[in-house]
């Protein structure tokens, strides 16, 4: 892998929500990873593959999309769409994480092929990054009849998580914890689903359904798409420590809600941020940087603060080795400004007006894999390869 130098940085986001901005001009990477953040001049860069001038411009951690209904390879059925990951690649996203791959035509819905499906998701994924985009796929639906023994095979398999429950045939609670707490013991994080029906099959979930369940993530707490009341939301905040996702394909309003109460419960470092795509909704490739731009401009929230949900945040959950901008961590970058003719001096200007901001670059490793993005507006400023 090639040592890069990022230079002329004008804003760097860390991607900590307890501290989103740091101080810096430059960022050093080495063998993909980062090596070292701050001043150009206090920087030891030595041997130095390739500079990247970034124009006075902002960096940011690759955007994590928390919640990805991918199947196999870069294809949705859902939709009938290729091509869909790498796309969104095109508007910062490096990393996806697979909340169940439901819509494999045909789906097995006993144990050996729940288990079969999410292993193969898992290690298929673990070889092939569309777009240069890293994926953690394989994300187990819960079905009747796993035991204890499979959860320990699953993370023994590389599976990671458990995909959205209430999506396969557990709905009781009781019996749903059980499954949870085994999933915990091998390691896996947990996501639930959360509000209406979603797919023939699915149920509704509401709060008390997913506090006696206690997984890890309550997904989409603004809806997938039907939301719950808002007295239910405000009952996920204030008497649970759960994770909180909201996603694009959800309720909006209720987005805006949710988010303003975690603001005035000091919880704005359980929001992660999703797509909930490819869904009915559709195929989504700015999805992330919607709901950045909707909660930053709407809510009593900053840009950066949105960037660090969308990234720090979810790598945090899902114990990812990227998502912050810090020594030792994965170099999964991306370039931005604000969009030519937006109000907004800077890509963190324009997301607090509301406007999409322009990728310019990403980075994955290290390694340059969007040099102009296809989906954004062109940027005021742009990066050069020196």
């Amino acid at each position: 892998m090639p040592n890069v130098l990022l230079k002329n940085i004008g804003t760097i986001v860390g991607g900590d929500i307890a501290e989103p901005l740091l101080t810096g001009n430059s960022i050093l990477i080495e063998s993909g990873k980062i090596k070292q953040v701050g001043q150009i001049e206090k920087t030891s860069v030595g041997q130095v593959d390739t500079t990247i001038d970034c124009a006075g411009t902002t960096v940011t951690p690759g955007l994590i999309d928390s919640h990805c209904h991918n199947v196999l390879g870069d294809y949705t059925p859902r939709q009938k769409q290729t091509g869909f990951m790498e796309s969104a690649v095109h508007g910062g996203v490096t990393t996806f994480i697979s909340a169940g791959e439901v819509h494999l035509p045909g789906r097995p819905k006993d144990p050996a092929g729940t288990k079969a499906l999410a292993i193969l998701a898992a290690k298929s994924f673990a070889a092939f990054r569309p777009g240069g985009a890293k994926v953690v796929g394989g994300a187990l639906i819960l079905e009747k009849g796993l035991t204890a023994g499979d959860f320990e095979e699953l993370a023994g398999e590389g599976v990671r998580t458990v995909g959205e429950i209430g999506l396969g045939s557990i709905k009781d609670p009781e019996e749903a914890a059980q499954m949870v707490q085994w999933a915990k013991a091998a390691g896996m994080t947990v996501m639930m689903h959360t509000g209406g029906t979603s797919i023939p099959g699915s149920s509704t979930v509401t709060a008390e359904m997913v506090i006696r369940t206690d997984p890890h993530i309550v997904s989409h707490i603004n809806g997938g798409p039907t939301a719950v009341a808002i007295d239910e939301v405000k009952k996920l905040v204030t008497e649970t420590e759960l994770a909180l996702e909201i996603v694009h394909c959800g309720n909006p309003k209720v987005a805006v809600e949710a988010a303003n109460m975690c603001v005035q419960a000091h919880a704005l470092d359980r929001i992660i941020i999703g797509n909930d795509a490819p869904s009915g909704t559709g195929v989504i490739p700015l999805g992330i940087l919607r709901v950045i731009s909707h909660l930053a401009s709407l809510a009593d929230i900053k840009a950066e603060e949105a960037i660090c949900m969308a990234t720090g945040n979810t790598a945090r959950v899902h114990k990812l080795d990227r998502g912050t901008i810090a020594a030792g961590m994965a170099a999964d970058l991306v370039i931005m400004d604000a969009p030519m003719g937006s109000i907004g001096a800077d890509a963190l200007a324009a997301i607090d007006a509301g406007d999409l901001p322009a990728v310019s670059m990403v980075l994955v490793d290290g390694a340059v894999v969007v040099t102009k993005s296809r989906n954004t507006p062109p940027p005021n400023y742009k990066p050069s390869v020196v």
